[in-house]
């Protein structure tokens, strides 16, 4: 029989393991499924390992939870099933993606979408809700020191995605209609988690360019755009091409853009993605 004093328990905390969940895995929905998966272990968990510090080991409990789907998600991507990915898991829908949005921040997504499930972690808990490396250690299986490690270089990453050289290039080939085309490819692309079809129109060296915090933000690499590319798409709403800017792509919400995506071609790809939020 269920304890009523241990569900009070838990949902004094749901909202930080939520929000805990929700930068880890960067999905509203995935964020509610880890958080339900880390109750049933709270209630299969012996009363006397849990009593000190319910929240701490709760937060440690949907850090295990956390890191296993990102591995998970890590092997399929590896193996090329972002697409199959996508299609098996539904967009959220415009309540969730407004929460999220609001919540954590889309360019935040984006760094985090960059690092590694281990780094993501171990950054996640550490440099934005403050756990000791002493509890993160055991849930990425790794010592204190390598466990600093890891945010020490995840740390370094969200860093630097703000520095790097701007890719050369020109604005692409002057057929406004190739051009048109060579977006819409790229956000419909974007948009269906088509990480292949992706890499097809982005150069190698691509680099897709916002702000994160008040703070210039740049991810480099076509294999680095194409992720972010799908996070944002998660979250954002569907990008409009001006009839007069082949090269360029507004997101509206609540009847006004909110953001504006200018696009560089190389030839017939994607050199270059300067994400502008609205004023």
């Amino acid at each position: 029989m269920q304890d009523p004093g241990e569900a009070r328990e838990f949902e004094a905390h749901r909202a930080h393991l939520t929000a805990v969940a929700r930068r880890m895995l960067g999905s509203a929905a995935e964020a509610e499924d880890a958080v339900q998966e880390a109750w049933l272990r709270w209630q299969r968990a012996d009363g006397a390992t849990r009593a000190d510090d319910p929240r701490a080991w709760l937060t440690t409990a949907v850090g295990r939870i956390g890191l296993d789907r990102l591995r998970a998600r890590a092997v399929r991507r590896e193996a090329g099933a972002e697409h199959a990915e996508a299609a098996a898991d539904p967009a959220p829908g415009p309540e969730q993606e407004a929460l999220l949005a609001d919540s954590v921040g889309q360019a935040m997504l984006v760094v985090l979408d960059a690092l590694g499930p281990d780094e993501r972690v171990a950054f996640v808990l550490h440099d934005l809700f403050a756990v000791p490396f002493a509890r993160i250690a055991p849930v990425v299986g790794r010592t204190v020191p390598a466990t600093r490690m890891l945010a020490t270089r995840a740390r370094r990453r969200v860093r630097d995605a703000g520095a790097g050289a701007d890719v050369e290039g020109t604005a692409g080939t002057a057929d406004p209609e190739r051009q048109r085309r060579a977006v819409e490819a790229f956000l419909a692309a974007s948009r269906a988690g088509d990480f292949a079809a992706l890499l097809e129109l982005l150069a190698p060296d691509a680099v897709a360019s916002t702000s994160l915090l008040g703070l210039p933000l740049r991810l480099r690499g076509a294999r680095g755009v194409a992720r972010g590319a799908i996070a944002i798409a998660r979250l954002a709403g569907v990008p409009r091409i001006p009839a007069d800017e082949p090269l360029a792509a507004h997101v509206h919400r609540g009847g006004r853009v909110t953001r504006t995506l200018r696009f560089t071609l190389r030839g017939d790809r994607i050199a270059r993605i300067e994400v502008t939020r609205a004023r």
